[in-house]
């Protein structure tokens, strides 16, 4: 039975033709809260009033594994960061310091905000991550920088960011 809008008179049904797929979620995203207080027994972040930070853990806390520690033993990145050009062979170091720069202010904020690794091919630099937003700001930065051409494709079927960032 439709409802009526009392303000403008128009009736509202909900469509009963067509059939709405839910997107994947991610599997290292808990589908619930966590019980608070807990603490990654392998980098120590603790989980206290519904976010990771980096805090003393309390005595009651329950150990477990953070998302990002998981992702960097099961090696699934959340994100890939590709840095292509010469321009990037010729400062690479400048680049990696700025890099490093911004993820360790993401990272004092945001444990779970990690690079998991980093490897170099003839032509790119190719950067995993443990989370995507990770990967976009160090583009938006990256671009800031030095302009160049920043692209962004997220991959519904592998639930991923995948950031390319180059610079002849």
């Amino acid at each position: 039975m439709p409802t009526v809008n009392k303000q403008t008179g128009y009736a509202r049904r909900k469509r009963q033709d067509r059939l709405i797929e839910e997107l994947n979620h991610d599997p290292y995203h808990a589908n619930a809260k966590l019980k608070a207080p807990a603490a990654c027994s392998e980098c120590g972040a603790v989980y206290l009033r519904g976010r990771w930070t980096w805090a003393a853990a309390p005595a009651d806390a329950t150990a477990l594994v953070c998302p990002a520690c998981r992702r960097i033993e099961d090696r699934v990145p959340a994100a890939f960061l590709t840095l292509r050009g010469d321009f990037v062979q010729r400062r690479k170091t400048e680049i990696m310091a700025l890099i490093n720069n911004y993820v360790q202010r993401q990272r004092a904020e945001h444990p779970l905000k990690r690079i998991m690794d980093c490897t170099e091919q003839e032509d790119a630099l190719i950067l995993t991550l443990t989370d995507a937003h990770l990967a976009r700001g160090i583009g938006e930065a990256l671009h800031s920088a030095y302009e160049g051409n920043l692209s962004y494709r997220y991959t519904k079927q592998e639930i991923m960011l995948r950031v390319i960032w180059q610079r002849e």
